[in-house]
């Protein structure tokens, strides 16, 4: 059984799907997207995780939530138990030729876009709603009012913020007070800058969501940085990327890791991390 975890009111997976890979640039196809998304659930997956943004840059929008809800409808298994996070907040664009991020934190364009989620996404309330970026245009508590807005209006259930500080977290706490369930930001060995907010997640009493827990896959990294969990990973006779998860999921309780996958064989791999019980010296020796 896949490991569980408690995010906020749900009782959920630790290890959940990021779905992005699957409908951003060179990924493999819709039916390659719901045959993941399938085997991933088929394993016992109750989490997927994507966005408004999850498309091709100057393609079609929303192509992310839009085959999530494909999936799910074709998907003979309990849907009832299957947490759905979305994020609104960013969009693609072209800058010199070449697909980009942009944000829009206004409240007028994040309570469109929700709403535009819930309904690519099939739902009459979307189960988690993160915020997805801060915009430095818009003040932050003005855009975490528009959340606090959907949430009441019950266009989301539950609410997290993503790409936050610490300043930040506090700040939709402050607003959101026991609607704020989660916060969603980058962490992996090579990218530890937010080890400060996975720690304040557990003081504030939320949990945290790690994205690209592997590291990534769009832009090169430094590989000598895995070397002490493929040298774990050797002796067990498992992948190291089981090992990197498992080395977060041992931070905490409150840690949850989202990892993305192309293809099922991927996604069936990170899954098996919930089962890897690290031992204090393994976890003295990746830090």
């Amino acid at each position: 059984m896949v490991l569980h975890r408690n995010l906020g009111p749900f009782d959920t997976t630790a290890i959940g799907l990021g779905e992005m890979p699957l409908t951003i640039e060179n990924n493999l196809g819709p039916n390659m997207g719901v045959e993941t998304i399938h085997a991933a659930l088929d394993a016992g997956c109750r989490q997927v995780d994507t966005a408004w943004a999850y498309y091709c840059s100057g393609g079609e929008e929303q192509t992310g939530e839009k085959l999530v809800r494909e999936a799910m409808a074709s998907w003979d298994g309990p849907k009832d138990e299957v947490l759905i996070a979305t994020k609104v907040g960013h969009y693609r664009n072209f800058t010199d030729g070449k697909p980009t991020w942009a944000v829009d934190g206004s409240p007028e364009n994040l309570i469109r876009r929700a709403k535009e989620s819930a309904l690519a996404l099939g739902v009459d309330t979307i189960d988690l709603l993160y915020f997805h970026r801060p915009d430095p245009g818009i003040p932050y508590g003005e855009s975490i009012e528009a959340i606090k807005q959907l949430v009441d209006e019950g266009v989301a259930r539950e609410a997290g913020v993503s790409n936050a500080s610490i300043e930040q977290m506090d700040i939709a706490q402050e607003i959101l007070g026991e609607k704020l369930i989660a916060v969603q930001n980058q962490y992996s060995p090579i990218y530890t800058e937010t080890a400060d907010t996975l720690e304040h997640a557990a003081r504030i009493g939320i949990s945290f969501v790690c994205w690209s827990p592997l590291g990534g896959f769009r832009k090169p990294k430094d590989e000598s940085k895995f070397d002490p969990f493929r040298a774990i990973a050797e002796r067990r006779g498992v992948s190291y990327q089981q090992v990197v998860l498992a080395w977060e999921l041992a931070k905490g309780d409150h840690v949850f890791v989202i990892p993305g996958a192309h293809r099922p064989a991927t996604i069936l791999d990170s899954l098996k991390a919930g089962d890897l019980e690290l031992t204090p010296e393994e976890l003295a020796t990746l830090g």
